[in-house]
């Protein structure tokens, strides 16, 4: 078996098992995706087990006496010439090499958007927390106790009482 298909096939099994499948499945929310995530996970899993199963096993070696038996020597030995002679190509990629710095770059801008969002998450979280306490006090809440909060609020109607403009 080429060397470079056993390789190929470890590194996918190896993968399958380092891949979080329920973390990321947990992160997706519109049913859409869902169905686009099964589908991927499916396809990925089917990969994997054609490439363990056909491209994990050595073929079974020729029985050229065998044949020699039944067809005769000169004839069987000229074709395991010809399949001695057979050369595989080695697998070459040089694809990775052009793709690898984009995806790197890629890794690198989506850590800094992840942190975005998590900081913007937060932010929201933390003005959610203050409209419903808002919500809560507002029915009691005297205009002084809102404007402590909100002074450029205050400043804006103490301007426009000053300057004798009632919005209209």
């Amino acid at each position: 078996m080429s060397g470079v298909v056993k390789k190929v096939s470890d590194v996918a099994f190896k993968a399958s098992k380092t891949i979080d499948w329920e973390g990321m499945a947990k992160m997706i929310v519109t049913d859409e995706a869902k169905k686009e995530f099964s589908s991927l996970r499916r396809a990925f899993e089917e990969v994997n087990s054609t490439l363990q199963t056909k491209f994990s096993q050595e073929p079974e070696p020729i029985d050229w006496e065998y044949y020699r038996k039944g067809l005769g020597s000169r004839i069987v030995d000229s074709y395991k010439e010809y399949y001695d002679s057979v050369e595989i190509p080695k697998f070459v990629d040089t694809t990775t090499p052009k793709y690898k710095p984009k995806f790197d770059e890629l890794l690198v801008e989506l850590k800094d958007a992840e942190q975005k969002s998590l900081k913007e998450s937060e932010r929201l979280e933390k003005e959610i927390a203050d409209v419903q306490e808002l919500k809560k006090k507002l029915s009691t809440m005297t205009a002084d106790e809102y404007f402590e909060k909100h002074p450029e609020l205050k400043k804006k109607f103490d301007d426009e009482i000053r300057n004798d403009y009632w919005g209209y």
